[in-house]
This record gives C-alpha cells, structure tokens and sequence, in this order.
C-alpha cells in the first residue's frame, strides 16, 4: 500500500511515521509512504498558501493551487483514493478504516488554519472528521487514519488475531484486559481468567464487553442486532444494576 500525506507541517507527521509499527512496517515493505510539503508550490514568491476569505471572516484560508499542484505531482495521484481532514465530513470509525486499508493508493490532506478554499472538495473523493472538537490543524488527524488504516494491512501487526477482539471491530468497545502479578495493591485479576476454562473466559469477555458498551457507547448497542446470547448477557447485566 502506498499512502501520501500532504501537509504544512512534514515534522510533525515524520515523528510518528518514522516510529514504532509504522518504522517496520516501512522497513518491511509493507507499506510506502510520502511526506509532501505543499507550501513548495506555492506560485508566491514569498512561498504563502493563504488568503483572506471571500466575504470577510476570521482568519486565512488555504489556496486550493498549492494542495492541487502538489496532488498532481504524485505518481498515480488519478487513480489514487483522495481524502482531507475536515470538520464538514462525516466522523470517521473503524468501518471506514477497514475500507480504507484494502486501498491501493491512499492520499491524506491535512486540512489547517480556518480551513482550505472549498473548491478542494472537486479534487477529493471524501471528506474525514476524526470527532466533533476543533484542532488547530490536520496533522493529529492525518496522523489517526494512518495509524488506524496501516494497522489493519496484513502483516502490519504479526498477528492477525490483534485486531478481531479490538473495541470498534465487533461495534461494542473491549472487553478489560489483565496481566501479571495476579494481585497488585490489593487489586486482583477477575479469578475467571485465571482458571484456564476458555469457554468461561470468553463469555466473560463478551459480557464484560456488553457492560462497557452499554456504560460508555450506549449509541452502539442501539438497532444493533443481537445474538441469543448477547440478549441473554444484557438481561443479566440489567439485573444486576437493579
């Protein structure tokens, strides 16, 4: 897979790509990735990339030539997946990080400032919102899809089964996870996943996934069809909380 970021700030996104998963998986050609700095194409000669907004407003806004130039300066960029970070798009989740991860050819452009001339829009195939708070630029939510798209790439992670029981990946968060010492400052781990008997322990999970699920993201359980089992689970829950 090959994924390129264009971005004002390539320092920031080099950190993150240059590390930890990412690292190897670039190492083990897995994945390709380029950093572009699109203020090199500016046509000013001072190299800026933003203007005052038609109609009046706070703050600059990006030009649309620069991110145009420099998408049209990457190889394949036709025929490559396009995205931006925006506010104006719907919030991204793992569903579209799965779709994403099965792309060939992938573009991220890190939105910035007040925002990039709306005719952008023209030359991109989506529009990504990582949540409904403001950042001060695209970079962090650039740097999310990356990290949330190449971990699901084969091989990525070693272990294929790193990714099925993650919260998101069944649309119910995850179950608590524990690991040595047994007991910690009088905290123990729950004596059902230290018994050894697997089926306990995975309806455990399930369960303890469903209580997270309708305690934190209760959003995710509704029209959710369910199983036998998970009906069972959350009866059982109800009666509990009573």
């Amino acid at each position: 897979m090959r994924i390129d970021i264009l971005t004002l700030f390539p320092e920031m996104i080099e950190g993150i790509i240059n590390s930890s998963i990412s690292k190897r998986a670039i190492d083990s050609n897995l994945i390709e990735v380029h950093i572009h700095d699109f203020r090199d194409y500016s046509r000013k000669a001072n190299k800026r990339v933003d203007d005052y907004s038609y109609g009046g407003g706070a703050g600059m806004i990006i030009e649309v030539q620069p991110i145009v130039d420099c998408l049209r300066s990457i190889p394949g960029y036709e025929k490559a997946y396009k995205v931006i970070t925006t506010a104006q798009a719907k919030t991204y989740n793992q569903k579209k990080a799965v779709e994403l991860s099965k792309i060939d050819h992938l573009i991220i452009i890190c939105g910035h400032y007040e925002g990039i001339d709306y005719r952008i829009m023209n030359y991109v195939d989506e529009g990504i919102s990582i949540g409904d708070y403001i950042l001060t630029g695209g970079e962090i939510a650039a740097l999310a899809i990356y990290d949330s798209v190449i971990r699901l790439i084969p091989n990525v992670l070693g272990n294929s089964e790193s990714t099925v029981d993650e919260s998101f990946s069944s649309d119910l968060l995850e179950y608590p996870q524990y690991t040595r010492p047994v007991e910690f400052e009088g905290h123990e781990v729950p004596s059902v996943l230290v018994n050894g008997h697997h089926e306990n322990i995975r309806k455990y999970r399930r369960k303890e996934s469903l209580r997270l699920t309708k305690k934190y993201r209760p959003d995710l359980l509704i029209g959710k069809e369910l199983s036998k089992e998970d009906s069972i689970l959350l009866k059982e829950l109800e009666e509990e909380n009573k």
